[in-house]
């Protein structure tokens, strides 16, 4: 009896200790230590996503730099001589020390009643003049000079003196000296002093520009009569 007691008690120790074997070793196959505390699992890494940046637009093109007042389109107004104020009828100022070569405009306001003379922009002589009224108006327009003579007499006009005449018509109007005062006109011409005439007429080409207006800024070209009937 007794030793049946003692066979019933080893195998109440034995079978547990064989479950625990068991365990430990199905534990041991899926990586676990015996004794030893399982290491928390690594946090999951985030992946932000990538910041994109945003486009950069082009840079805006700077603006053209302000040129200054135009003689006429594509040559610049460099500089206008100090006459003091108005100029007087019969006055005249010319000054060209420096100025260096380059192409001459003139330029004719009827309503100033002043002409003007540019070299690269830069004006070189300016005087008071006397222009056509009436029924013979001076046209407006822009002008090649057409023709130069020193010592020209009109063949329209009884013979009167034209001195430093540059045409700018074939039909009668021309730059030339003349008496200026505020009382005259002429037929169409426009009227100079005769000493700024005279240098007019030394620094002129034939082909340089003439533009008449009435105070206001002209474009194009004036049709000029092709015969030769003027003057």
């Amino acid at each position: 009896m007794a030793r049946s007691r003692r066979f019933v008690t080893a195998l109440a120790v034995i079978v547990p200790l064989a479950m625990l074997a068991t365990a430990a070793a199905l534990l041991l196959s899926a990586g676990w230590s015996i004794g030893a505390t399982a290491a928390a699992p690594a946090p999951a890494r985030i992946v932000r996503p990538a910041v994109v940046a945003a486009a950069t637009p082009p840079p805006k093109a700077l603006p053209a730099a302000p040129t200054g007042p135009q003689v006429e389109p594509g040559m610049t107004l460099k500089r206008v001589l100090d006459t003091g104020g108005p100029i007087q009828f019969g006055a005249w100022f010319w000054d060209d020390k420096g100025v260096p070569a380059g192409p001459v405009v003139i330029t004719v306001d009827l309503k100033a009643q002043v002409l003007s003379i540019f070299r690269d922009g830069y004006e070189i002589g300016t005087a008071a003049i006397i222009y056509g009224a009436d029924d013979k108006p001076t046209p407006l327009g822009t002008f090649p000079i057409l023709q130069k003579d020193a010592d020209h007499h009109s063949t329209t006009y009884w013979g009167a003196p034209m001195p430093y005449m540059l045409r700018l018509t074939w039909d009668g109007v021309s730059i030339h000296g003349a008496p200026i005062d505020p009382h005259y006109a002429t037929h169409g011409c426009i009227g100079v002093p005769k000493p700024f005439a005279k240098r007019l007429f030394a620094v002129a080409k034939l082909g340089d520009k003439v533009i008449v207006t009435d105070g206001k800024m002209m474009t194009g070209a004036a049709t000029a009569p092709t015969d030769d009937a003027g003057l």
